[in-house]
């Protein structure tokens, strides 16, 4: 004969089991959710890189060419 603390504990851990699942199909849904976001940021993160480079050149050009000035 079963003891009802046996059974209750059945009951949790088909529980715990359950919820368990359940929490790797939603870790698993964000990592595909995570990586489509770094995916459509990669334009986003060039473009950045861009434009840095474009104003460390610019900044290079001013001041060899001696026109730097202070902002107003």
């Amino acid at each position: 004969m079963e003891s009802p603390h046996e059974r209750e504990q059945g009951l949790l851990l088909s529980r715990i089991i359950a919820n368990v699942e359940k929490l790797n199909e939603s870790i698993l849904s964000l990592n595909k959710t995570l990586e489509e976001i770094n995916i459509q940021n990669l334009s986003v993160e060039l473009v950045a890189q861009m434009f840095k480079n474009y104003q460390s050149n610019v900044l290079f050009h001013l001041e060899a060419t001696s026109n730097l000035k202070d902002p107003v």
